[in-house]
């Protein structure tokens, strides 16, 4: 299930709320007020860039061809 960013159009509350399927996001509420005046936003991601060693660098190496 998806975590969505919503904001309500009625009272501004911002909110996250998991959703089943694309279809459901009609259904979601403000849990502030109630109100079905609500849009979804849209969500950046976090990527973390790896760089310099460290453990996820060394278990990448590992799995390349030829790796220690």
């Amino acid at each position: 299930m998806p975590l969505y960013e919503f904001q309500c159009n009625d009272c501004q509350d911002q909110f996250e709320e998991l959703v089943r399927s694309s279809s459901a996001v009609d259904e979601v509420k403000c849990p502030a007020c109630g109100s079905q005046h609500v849009r979804r936003k849209v969500s950046m991601f976090a990527s973390k860039v790896v760089g310099g060693g460290g453990v996820a660098a060394s278990a990448a190496a590992a799995c390349a061809p030829g790796g220690t």
